[in-house]
């Protein structure tokens, strides 16, 4: 097929990311090490992990106006011709997060404010979903989420769960983590229900649900020593939603999700250590 068009939905976050030998506790002073600037947060790098294809992406998103807003704005607007960036603009400062990695790759985040998400009623090109092969929505604005529904495959994180019931659509895939309380609601939470819940865990097996039926996906299994772990299930619904842009099954199209996830975990940056997407 010819490349397809690709959207995400959602926040963008000023992101400092560094090493330190701990997590601090009451009283200490931590030095963050191998310190570096990102534009990340689930919109943010799942978006970058798309750029990573030949696909047309499209980023709908929302920046504040102060140098915070500038800098993410000047590294998401990449690849022009291929690469949209469609950004409302919001009177706030930008949030700022802090992400502090420990010596055995866990991550602790730190956020300064609520992300700014964009919405239906910003004077951005909404109609473009409408052509679209598939879109990520990680926003939280309903009726930006009934918009994202007419794309032909349509993918929500399951955190948006509260944007999922107001706005009352059912998107081809909920995607959570069965780790996270936040994110592993069962399938019946759901109305009305996904075509499917997929749900991530780590180096086990991608749980696939469906009304009556269940189905367990082989994770690729993780390096030795895991460097970061941040980022690599924004990483897995970046690459998830290519894949079922191509219109692989949703089985398959997490196998093949599942080593984009795993490459994160290679190093402290997950836009440095993401692998490129190629077409099935």
């Amino acid at each position: 097929m010819a490349a397809p068009r690709i959207a995400v939905v959602g926040h963008v976050e000023h992101v400092t990311l560094g090493r330190a030998e701990g997590i601090p506790q009451p009283g200490d002073i931590v030095h963050l090490l191998d310190t570096r600037f990102l534009p990340g947060g689930g919109g943010g790098l799942a978006f970058a992990q798309l750029c990573l294809s030949d696909a047309e992406i499209h980023l709908f998103t929302a920046l504040g106006n102060d140098g915070a807003a500038r800098a993410v704005e000047e590294r998401i607007r990449v690849a022009p011709g291929r690469v949209h960036v469609h950004a409302a603009v919001r009177a706030v400062d930008h949030p700022r997060v802090v992400v502090v990695v420990d010596a055995e790759g866990r991550r602790t985040i730190i956020v300064t404010g609520a992300p700014l998400q964009p919405a239906a009623t910003d004077p951005l090109p909404w109609s473009i979903l409408a052509g679209c092969d598939a879109v990520y929505f990680t926003g939280a604005d309903p009726e930006s989420l009934r918009l994202a529904r007419a794309a032909r495959r349509l993918v929500v994180t399951a955190r948006r769960s509260a944007a999922l019931r107001a706005a009352a659509i059912a998107p081809d895939v909920v995607l959570g983590s069965a780790s996270d309380p936040r994110e592993n609601a069962p399938l019946d939470a759901y109305d009305p229900c996904p075509g499917a819940l997929v749900l991530t865990d780590g180096p086990r097996p991608v749980r696939v649900l469906r009304p009556g039926s269940a189905a367990l996906v082989g994770a690729p299994p993780a390096p030795d020593r895991v460097l970061g772990d941040y980022g690599a299930g924004d990483s897995f619904a970046g690459a998830l939603t290519f894949y079922l842009a191509h219109g692989l099954p949703v089985e398959e199209a997490c196998r093949r999700a599942g080593p984009h996830g795993a490459a994160v975990l290679r190093g402290i940056d997950p836009i440095e250590t993401q692998i490129r997407l190629v077409a099935p």
